[in-house]
This record gives C-alpha cells, structure tokens and sequence, in this order.
C-alpha cells in the first residue's frame, strides 16, 4: 500500500495505442497490408492490455480511496457509499484519479471523467486553495444550473523516495439553500429620501396657484423615476419623499445613475432657478430603523458635500454619485447667529480653548484660528493655537500675529497641549473634517467637547460626534465662516488689526483675489474685515515669495502636459515646496484654454497633489478615489507607499473616469 500508489497513478497505454493505430493506417495507405495485418494485431493486443490495466488501476485506486478515507474519519464503514459526489485530485497535475458515481452523475460524463483535468470539466475551478492548506473552495462553483459549496482535504502519499501530493474533495449541492439565500437578500428592504434641497428658493415671491404647479411637476419627475423601479413612494413634506424598494431594484438604480438628478432639473421657476435634489440611499440594516438611520444619514452627508448628488449608506461607509455641479450659497444668517451662540456657550463652559487646524496649516487655517482666539478673548478665556511651526505654510502669518502681546503663549506644541488639556477642553477644528487630515491627532482622540468650522466637502470619513457643527461647503473659506461668527461675538474695535488681517488672507487664499467660489456673503465678510482694519496691501505682502521661488514655480510650469485639451498636469520627479506647488496649480489656470490643473510632487515619502479648476471639472470627485479631499475648485491628496509613476497613472484613470461616467 505505501509504495504502490506512485505505480498506480502513471500514465496507462492510452498514447502508445493511439501512435500504433497512426503506423497501422500510414502501412495500408503505403500499400504494406503484411505490414499493416501485423500492427492491427499489435495494436488489437494492446488495446485489450489496456482495458484490462485500466481496470486494475481503477480497482487499486478505489482500495486507496476507501483505506485512506477510512484512516482520515477513523471509521469502519464504507464512505464510498456516502450520498454526495466526491473526487480525488492530483495536486501537481489538477488531474481526477478517481470520483465516485454521484460525481460522475453531475458531470455527465461517466467514466470519461477519469484522467481529465479538474477545470476542464468544471471551467474556472482551481486547486490552489488547496495548495495553501484551506479546506473549502472559496465562493461557489456552478455547474449545469445548480450550485455547490466545495470542501476538501490534502492526502499524502507514504513513499519515501517521491510522495504524490492529492486531495479528495466533497461536493455539497447547496443550490436550494442559495437560492433562497440570494432571494431573501434580494428582497431586503432599502429606503431612500429624496430631498429637493432649493426648494424654498423655488417658491418664493410666487403664487399659490404657480406653487401647485411647480410642485405637480416636481412630483411627476420624481413619480415617474420610481416606478421604474418600483417600491411604494410617499411625500413626507412639501419637499421631502421617502421611497422604500427591495434591494433588488438597487443595481438598476445605480446603472441608471441616479437619473432623476439630471430630469428634474428640467423643472424650473419662473424666475429660471432649476430644481436640485438630493438622493441618500440606506440599505444592509437590521431592521426598517437602522435602514432608516443609513437613510438620514446619507441624506444628511449628500446636503453637507453640496447637495445636488445621491449617497448610498451601508453598514460600512458611504459611496457617492453625482455632485458635479458647482454649489450655491442657500446659507442664512439666523443659522450664523445660531452657531455664534452656541459656540459662545461652549467656549464660556470651558476651562481650556484649544483650535487646531488640518495637517500643513495653511493661511485660511491660521486666519480662521486667529477668529477663535479673538471670540475667545472677548469672552475673557484664553484659547491656544496648536500647530507645528516646522511644516506649516503659514509662517508669515504666525509671525505677524505674534507682534502682538496677546498672542503671547497662544500658539503651542501638541505636547504642550495634551498636557493643559483636561475633561472640561474645548477643541475648536478649522479647515478640516477629516479626522486623518487633522494636525494633532492625539488631541482629537484626548478631548472630548469638539467643534467643527469647515467649508470642505464632507468626506465619509468624518469627525463624529461634535458638540457643535459649522459645516458650509457654500462657503469659500474656514475664515469667511469665522468672520460671521465674529460679527455676532465682536464688535469691529475687539478684533486685532492683525487678525482682520489674517481673516482677510485665509479669503483672499481660497477664491484666488475673489476670482472663484465667492457670493454675496464673501463680499459681506470682506467688508467686514476691513471696517475691522485690514490692510489690504499687508494682505498682498504675506503672499509675496523671493527669487528662487518664483524661480522653482515657473520651472514647474515648464514640466506641466496637456491632457483631455484642457487639464494641464505636471509631475515632478523632485521634492517641492507645498506652497510653492500650490501656487504653480493656480497660476496653470492663467493658462488659456486650461480648465484643470494639477501638480505632482513627492514630499517627504509621500505623493503629494494639488488640484485647481476653474471649470466644469470637479478637483475634489476627480481626487477622492485617491483618497483626496477638498471641494470643486480646490482639492489635494497625499499617497503614501506609491511611485510617481504609479500615482500619475492613477490620477489619470480618476480623471477618465469621471469625464466618462
């Protein structure tokens, strides 16, 4: 038994036989019927020696076949009997040594199984998984229309000089099981809510009678997208739905791509304001309320990143589609005054105000931070500006704000932070609503009273839970939202000559000189700030750069490519300055006929990107796949553990992507 098995498992006389009817046929064609009479019989001798070991090798390999599986379950009785199909394969060859008579009976093919490789008979099936030890095939395997769960185990020959290596594996018809399995998620329950987000803008100044019309065409659009699908559509309020589908209908909506994001803005208000709407899907819960809650919550993330788009929410994260319009200001000023109180009520509750902003501070960061010390101040607490002076692109500013004696002690290390923090801290986070992007990770995680001022698109990744959420992405600027919080915290006298200043730049940064994302509001803030003191000509010198500078920026401007006709990319193959790079994808934008921009550049390990768009291109949707953040006109990533080469490739994948979709 131990060293027959080798012997048993070579070739039979298949091939020899078949080259001796070859000689048999070629002798008759060549007119030597001797010849040919004496081969016939050769070859009539071999066949009837090959039967007669074929047989014998079937025979000695159904007696290893039962002894082995007898000594692998410990058990007397006969597992050849067993009901379900079973197959022994040879791991090197993938080929079948043996199979009982269930699995001859699936396959159809009788004994004509023997010898063929596995995956000729079941195309696409492999043994490698148990090659690496695993016991069961991973996934299904369909066959003739019914569908197995496949489970196996490895048998070792006991040869000393060469061990043959194979497996016996069970075939399990669990196609009933799965079906209903399959049917069952099928009909799960999804739940969306389908909100028009400018409907107040729609109805407004107009008649009761152009109300009901326009609100019979927006129920139309949004009736006949259902029923496409299906599910039961019911209207909550005057411009809020709930739709409730089975789960099956989901992978129609997607290929649809949210359709009723385009046709309903085929409805418009006497005036020419175009209905938006937005879609969040929430699918995969336990239950009507957990599938409800996605629901809200996709809702809520869809209004957060602009509106206009459909989030799906499931157990896990969030994925988004549409949102290629650009945003437009639906703030008002009683949710400003809100929030200025109820900050102001956090801050007086605290014993420590800390205010950090998101990794590589930039000058909106800062200027949005020098508001929080300002409101603070007024408020008689002391808050402190945490950040690491080392990486930040705002220096400049730092400097001139530490001029001034009460600044003295404000800005702070993180170390020095996590010590003065304790359980009654506030953490006031500006620019950022990312978690992973904030500077001082440690001292998110430490605090637990925090609030968010940001202008980003949300993420799905974001900083939760929060005792107080300013979250605009209609706003241009973290320091535009600080400053009308400081117009219902401070008078124009309590703000600082500097930090007007500050204020004023952090806005000047992110429209580019008032040239993108800025409404009415902006010009308010601006106002504002310089009734409060600012400076505009301090504004310019804190964006002014030296020689080699300037020098390092059009040189990035020389390595820049035109891709699509209107996006200009440029990758670097050296390091970069982030501001230097940052303002290069600005000026690449003065550019006639570019649309897009964007600039590559390693940076201590990392792939950096800078997006800026003037467009119709969205930077932010184009770099989120990359793992990117920011908003529509300005954007950027950091990839870790990729070559340029690599990201560049990727970047220009997201870019076809979202011009082909």
């Amino acid at each position: 038994m131990k060293n027959r098995i080798k012997h048993i498992l070579e070739p039979g006389m298949g091939l020899y036989f078949a080259i001796m009817i070859v000689f048999t046929v070629i002798a008759l064609l060549l007119k030597q019927y001797f010849l040919a009479g004496i081969e016939a019989i050769i070859s009539l001798l071999m066949l009837i020696y090959y039967r007669t070991e074929r047989a014998w090798r079937q025979k000695e390999i159904d007696q290893y076949v039962h002894t082995a599986l007898a000594s692998l379950v410990g058990a007397s009785q006969d597992m050849l009997s067993l009901p379900f199909p079973m197959a022994l394969l040879k791991i090197s060859s993938s080929e079948i040594m043996w199979s009982n008579d269930s699995f001859q009976a699936i396959t159809g093919l009788g004994s004509g199984v023997f010898e063929k490789k596995i995956h000729e008979v079941f195309p696409g099936f492999s043994t490698t998984w148990l090659a690496e030890g695993k016991s069961e095939q991973p996934g299904e395997v369909q066959y003739n229309g019914r569908r197995y769960r496949v489970l196996g185990t490895l048998i070792r020959s006991d040869t000393t000089d060469s061990p043959v290596l194979m497996a016996m594996t069970f075939w399990i018809d669990y196609t009933e099981y799965l079906n209903i399995r399959d049917e069952y998620i099928r009909s799960r329950p999804a739940i969306a809510t389908i909100l028009i987000d400018n409907y107040e803008e729609l109805i407004t100044n107009l008649s009761d009678s152009a109300v009901s019309s326009l609100n019979a065409s927006l129920n139309e659009k949004i009736n006949h997208w259902c029923e496409t699908f299906g599910g039961l559509l019911r209207k909550l309020e005057r411009n809020r739905f709930i739709f409730i589908f089975e789960a099956r209908s989901l992978p129609a909506i997607l290929e649809d791509k949210f359709s009723l994001l385009d046709t309903i803005r085929e409805v418009s208000s006497p005036s020419g304001i175009s209905a938006t709407v937005s879609i969040g899907v929430g699918k995969d819960g336990n239950g009507f309320q957990e599938i409800y809650d996605y629901s809200s919550l996709a809702i809520e993330m869809s209004l957060s990143r602009g509106g206009d788009q459909a989030v799906v929410k499931d157990n896990y994260n969030f994925t988004f589609y549409g949102g290629r319009t650009k945003e437009t200001e639906r703030r008002t000023k009683v949710k400003s005054r809100v929030m200025a109180n109820s900050l102001k009520e956090l801050i007086r509750q605290s014993s420590n105000v800390f205010v950090v902003g998101h990794r590589n501070t930039d000058i909106d960061a800062i200027g949005a931070a020098s508001g929080v010390v300002c409101i603070a101040r007024k408020l008689g607490k002391q808050a402190h500006i945490v950040t690491d002076q080392q990486t930040t692109l705002a220096l400049s500013l730092i400097e001139l704000l530490r001029q001034k004696s009460e600044y003295e002690g404000v800005f702070i290390t993180e170390q020095d932070a996590l010590l003065l923090s304790d359980s009654r801290s506030l953490l006031v986070v500006v620019d950022t609503n990312r978690p992973d992007q904030v500077e001082t990770k440690a001292l998110l995680e430490t605090v637990q009273r925090i609030a968010v001022i940001d202008h980003h698109r949300r993420a799905a990744d974001y900083i939760d839970p929060v005792a107080l959420n300013l979250h605009e992405p209609y706003a241009s600027s973290a320091a535009e939202l600080t400053t009308e919080l400081l117009q219902y915290t401070a008078d124009p006298q309590d703000i600082l000559t500097e930090e007007a200043i500050a204020l004023l730049a952090g806005i000047v940064l992110d429209t580019k000189n008032f040239s993108v994302r800025t409404g009415s509001r902006t010009f308010e803030a601006a106002a504002f700030l310089r009734r409060s003191g600012a400076d505009t000509v301090e504004v310019k010198k804190l964006f002014q750069n030296d020689l080699p500078s300037a020098l390092s920026r059009y040189k990035i401007l020389q390595a820049a490519r035109l891709y699509r006709g209107e996006i200009a990319i440029a990758a670097l193959d050296e390091a970069a300055d982030r501001a230097i790079a940052s303002q290069a994808a600005d000026e690449l934008l003065n550019i006639t006929g570019i649309t897009a921009s964007f600039v590559l550049y390693p940076l201590d390990g990392r792939i950096f990107i800078s997006g800026r768009s003037i467009g119709e291109a969205n930077v932010q949707m184009i770099l989120e796949p990359l793992g990117g953040g920011g908003n529509a006109a300005t954007a950027g990533a950091q990839i870790s553990e990729k070559a340029m080469s690599e990201v560049l490739k990727d970047l220009v994948t997201s870019i076809d992507q979202y011009y082909e979709s």
